[in-house]
């Protein structure tokens, strides 16, 4: 439950994040939100402006990346997935910042929460934008994912073929078939988009 200052300190991130200008300047304040009795509120928008800010400046972020880590292996899933958000715009801007947290962030996919199993695709997404290596031999992770219990998560789950067939073709040629059958029986709408957009992109990419 949210304090008057609690209130007060969510609506000074709020009014920070519209303010990119003072981002970096505000580094260091917005990360002490992470180590003092806060409630879980006021840490879940820390942890993502956090996130936002170290894609713009990864080197500002660099010192802060074990504590917003930390939270991954949290009890509550909503900083469970602010912290997964955050590790994956970080590792966007530089992977090498994110890499030694990857384990812990790979176990998020058996998550109990569907919205940290999101967070956690979507995370891997932005990490695979710079490096898409690091997930050539984890597809059948997301290929499962596919088949999620829950539509925000299946909805999500083709998208990381798309960004790794776009420059890795060869890594995703194989799934296509298994792709076309999701884009032409799927029940769900945006899932047989999502996955007919991932077997466009790599098409594309293995003939150029």
């Amino acid at each position: 439950m949210s304090t008057n200052a609690d209130i007060e300190i969510l609506n000074e991130l709020r009014e920070l994040t519209k303010d990119k200008e003072n981002w970096k300047a505000n580094i260091d304040d917005v990360a002490l939100k992470l180590n003092y009795d806060y409630s879980a509120d006021v840490k879940a928008k820390a942890l993502w402006l956090l996130g936002e800010m170290g894609l713009k400046y990864p080197e500002e972020i660099e010192c802060h990346v074990k504590d917003i880590a930390s939270y991954l292996e949290d009890n509550d899933p909503k900083l469970r997935e602010r912290s997964a958000n955050a590790i994956g715009r970080i590792g966007r801007a530089d992977n090498d910042l994110v890499i030694v947290y990857m384990d812990k962030l790979m176990k998020l996919k058996d998550d109990e929460s569907f919205n940290v199993r999101h967070a956690f695709i979507w995370a891997c997404e932005n990490i695979a934008t710079s490096n898409p290596d690091l997930f050539c031999d984890k597809l059948d992770i997301f290929y499962e994912m596919i088949s999620d219990s829950e539509d925000k998560v299946r909805i999500e789950a083709p998208e990381m073929f798309r960004v790794i067939g776009k420059t890795r073709p060869n890594c995703v040629k194989h799934y296509l078939k298994k792709l076309e059958y999701f884009a032409e029986n799927d029940e769900n709408r945006i899932v047989r988009i999502h996955s007919a957009g991932a077997i466009r992109i790599t098409k594309k990419a293995l003939e150029q």
